[in-house]
C-alpha cells in the first residue's frame, strides 16, 4: 500500500471519493515530485478531502490549488495558505484563462471536475500550455466518455476519449508525410501518453526531432544503408571523436 492509499484508508477528515486502482497510478507518476516546491491544481474540490490528501503526500513545500463551481468550497481553504481555491465554471474558457494569471506554472494538473466532455476538453485546451515543461496532466474518470448523459458514448465524436486519441498522432507527427498531420507545440512538448482504466496521464518534456542510428557491421552482402542514415552515422561518429579528443 503506497502513502496515498494509506492516507485515504486512514482518513477521518473531509470526504474523499476515489476508485481504488487510482492510487498506484498516482504514486507511479507523482512520486518524483514529493518534498519539492511543486504547484498542483485539482479541478473539482467537492468536500476538499483530496486537496488535503495531496497536501500531505507532496509535503511541506507544495502549493495546492483547487477549482470548483460551488462558492461554499472557498471555505475549505486552509489557515496556512497552502491550499487556495478558485470558484468558477470548468466550461467557462474565460475563467480558465484567468487561472493562468492567478497561479504560477503548474507541475501537476489533475482534472477531477465535472467530467463532462465540454469541461474536460476546455480544461485541456486552456491549461495544458500552463503546465511546466516537465510537468504532468492527468484526467480521471474517463468512463464518462462512454456515458450519454455526460456527452459521451462509444466511438461518439466529441467524447474526450475520441478527442484524446488524436494525441497519439500528434506525438508521432515528426514522421507524417501529409499536411493533414504536422508538428505542433504538443509534438514538441509532450513525451508520453499513459492510458489506464479511467485515467489518461500526459507527461511533458521538451522534444527535439528524433533520429535513428546504426552500429555494428553489415552481415548481408551488398547492403547499403539509406544515405540519410549514413550521414547521421558520420555526424554522430565525428561528434564522438571530437569529444574523445578533448
Amino acid at each position: 500500500m503506497n502513502d496515498i492509499e494509506k492516507y485515504f484508508t486512514d482518513n477521518t477528515g473531509n470526504l474523499i471519493h476515489k476508485w481504488k486502482h487510482y492510487f498506484d497510478i498516482y504514486d507511479r507518476h507523482f512520486r518524483k515530485y514529493r518534498n519539492k516546491d511543486v504547484h498542483v491544481l485539482e479541478m473539482g474540490v467537492s468536500h476538499g478531502g483530496s486537496l488535503h490528501m495531496w497536501k500531505n503526500y507532496f509535503g511541506a513545500n507544495a502549493k495546492i490549488y483547487g477549482v470548483d463551481i460551488n462558492p461554499n468550497c472557498k471555505d475549505l481553504e486552509d489557515d496556512d495558505q497552502r491550499i487556495k481555491i478558485f470558484i468558477g465554471s470548468q466550461e467557462d474558457r474565460r475563467f480558465l484563462r484567468s487561472l493562468r494569471n492567478a497561479m504560477p506554472k503548474l507541475d501537476i494538473l489533475i482534472d477531477d471536475g465535472g467530467h463532462t466532455m465540454k469541461q474536460q476538453i476546455a480544461t485541456f485546451e486552456e491549461l495544458y500550455s500552463h503546465i511546466d515543461v516537465n510537468g504532468i496532466y492527468l484526467c480521471e474518470d474517463l468512463h464518462t466518455s462512454y456515458w450519454n448523459n455526460f456527452g459521451g458514448g462509444y466511438k461518439r465524436k466529441g467524447s474526450f476519449i475520441e478527442y484524446s486519441k488524436n494525441f497519439i498522432d500528434y506525438i508521432n507527427a515528426w514522421h507524417s508525410k501529409t499536411k493533414k498531420l504536422v508538428v505542433t507545440d504538443f509534438t514538441r512538448t509532450t513525451e508520453s501518453l499513459h492510458y489506464y482504466d479511467g485515467i489518461l496521464v500526459v507527461e511533458k518534456k521538451p522534444i527535439k526531432k528524433p533520429y535513428d542510428l546504426m552500429t555494428g557491421n553489415p552481415s548481408i552482402q551488398g547492403f547499403k544503408p539509406p544515405s540519410s542514415v549514413t550521414k547521421k552515422i558520420v555526424r554522430a561518429l565525428n561528434k564522438i571523436r571530437g569529444l574523445t579528443q578533448r
